[in-house]
């Protein structure tokens, strides 16, 4: 495969996320999946950090989002970091499998400057630990390593209250942040009052969203002081949507559109 030589070091590239994490605007990070995507995404001029979709990396490898070898991730992580060149990339990592310090030690080896990496709701202590073995890995390593932690406080809440939700995770944002994290990642559909309430008991640029449809957009979380906004499987499900779209339409005796971008 070809490839993009980074001019910048494993470490400048890390300290240039976390600026982009807490500069003004929020960023965007648009998730890729394989070297392909990273490459379309890339092209663009906007293009700030890069940011792996484990869900869909997976779904690549015939997986079920979360059952994906780690081995298998980090390879096709590699490819990716590789045909970045010093464009920072940030991978989702799950729940950072059984040895959460480990898996970012190798992660870092790939060239990963940043990483989303799951509580799933265990007890705060022991996701506590588990954060504060990652930025010990990192520390090791010598990287100041972009770590984006993510609480499950509402993909996993069930059926209790969102009050008892917001305040989950504001409790959870916050030790993450002192046991070294970046910032704190919220998954979920969260309306303007939802997301200003984290923010204000997280921090400003200390919040990271997942765009989703029925979710604010990038700009009006921003206007609330939010970090970050990526986009997870979903970039994923519209090229799979298109494809599936374009497939019915041949299979109805139609053309492929004169328009078509040669993108690989």
């Amino acid at each position: 495969m070809t490839t993009d030589t980074p001019s910048l070091t494993l470490a400048e590239r890390a300290s240039r996320l976390r600026e982009l994490h807490a500069a003004s605007d929020i960023l965007r990070v648009v998730n890729v999946w394989d070297v392909v995507s990273a490459r379309a995404v890339l092209a663009l001029p906007e293009t700030r950090a890069i940011a792996t979709a484990g869900h869909s990396i997976a779904a690549s490898f015939g997986y079920d989002d979360g059952a994906i070898p780690l081995e298998t991730t980090l390879d096709m992580v590699s490819r990716i970091v590789r045909a970045a060149g010093d464009v920072p990339v940030t991978a989702d990592l799950d729940d950072g499998y059984a040895d959460p310090g480990e898996t970012v030690r190798r992660a870092i080896g790939v060239g990963v400057v940043g990483a989303n990496v799951e509580d799933r709701l265990r007890p705060l202590d022991e996701a506590v630990a588990r954060v504060a073995a990652i930025t010990a890995a990192a520390d090791a390593e010598g990287i100041p390593f972009a770590l984006n932690a993510r609480t499950d406080a509402f993909v996993r809440a069930g059926g209790r209250p969102v009050e008892e939700s917001i305040a989950d995770a504001i409790e959870r944002g916050r030790a993450y942040l002192e046991a070294g994290a970046d910032v704190v990642f919220v998954p979920g559909i969260l309306d303007a009052a939802v997301a200003g309430r984290l923010v204000e008991g997280i921090g400003e640029r200390k919040v990271s969203v997942i765009g989703l449809p029925g979710a604010l957009t990038a700009a009006e979380y921003e206007a609330l002081g939010v970090a970050r906004i990526s986009y997870g499987p979903t970039t994923q499900r519209v090229a799979l949507t298109a494809l599936q779209d374009l497939a019915q339409d041949l299979y109805a005796d139609g053309a492929i559109a004169g328009t078509t971008r040669a993108l690989n």
